[in-house]
């Protein structure tokens, strides 16, 4: 793959995991694409970008994943921008408060599904739509799944739910995604040091429900994971990756 040709799109890129993937990635060569809600928080990646003397290797495209004419407007901006697309990180996700169950609202339930499922789900459809028609075809996908694509915290049912539901979705994309060069895979992460991980060193409710302090990780090595995961050929692929604080109480009983 040239360099011209190594062109990303993120989705949540404005802060945290979103941010640091598309640094990692602007460093790594690629012209990245930065979609969230936020455009000022956008612009901020934007001119730290310039500071890299990389600005023109990158795009803010305000978007709502949740609605498909704004998904398809950034498909085709940077499309328009930077000629195809070779990478989606499909990244943005919204979790709710750790409130008991009973008390969860139908509301706060489907926000988290309509941004953490439905929202991965319209990028899949919209990478898939664009990357298969492309001269030369195919390119990758990237889905956050987080660790609790596997193990759940007490109290968070809605995100356990579309984080688990991510897992089928990338199973069922990789599938779709052979007849055209689709490479789709998964990325767990546990821990890294972001500005909703935070809350993690303060004290979280365990599985006894007993509040103790978690250890994070920098989350830079995400971005260099995704970074790693990216670099592959299209032959290849890393279906599930897991990267997480090496003291966090997740493999067996902690």
């Amino acid at each position: 793959m040239t360099q011209n040709s190594k062109i990303a799109i993120v989705t949540g890129a404005g802060s945290g995991i979103g941010k640091a993937t598309a640094m990692a990635l602007l460093h790594d060569g690629w012209s990245v694409v930065l979609a969230g809600r936020r455009q000022a928080n956008l612009e901020e990646v934007v001119e730290e970008a310039k500071a890299l003397n990389a600005g023109s290797r990158v795009l803010a495209v305000p978007t709502d994943v949740t609605q498909e004419d704004s998904v398809a407007n950034l498909f085709a901006q940077c499309v328009k921008t930077f000629g195809r697309v070779d990478l989606l990180f499909n990244n943005a996700g919204v979790s709710t408060p750790a409130i008991p169950l009973p008390e969860l609202s139908l509301e706060m339930w489907k926000g988290v599904v309509d941004t953490n499922l439905t929202g991965m789900f319209l990028c899949i459809r919209e990478a898939f739509r664009v990357m298969k028609d492309q001269k030369p075809m195919g390119g990758r996908i990237i889905n956050n799944g987080s660790i609790s694509a596997t193990t759940p915290r007490p109290f968070s049912i809605a995100y356990t739910s579309t984080k688990h539901a991510v897992s089928g979705l990338t199973k069922t994309a990789s599938l779709d995604g052979r007849q055209y060069d689709i490479a789709v895979g998964q990325i767990d992460v546990g821990n890294a040091a972001t500005p909703m991980a935070m809350k993690m060193a303060k004290g979280v409710p365990q599985a006894n429900l007993e509040i103790k302090a978690e250890p994070l990780m920098d989350v830079a090595l995400v971005g260099k994971s995704v970074v790693y995961m990216a670099s592959l050929p299209l032959e290849a692929n890393v279906m599930f990756h897991t990267v997480m604080a090496t003291k966090m109480p997740f493999a067996g009983r902690g």
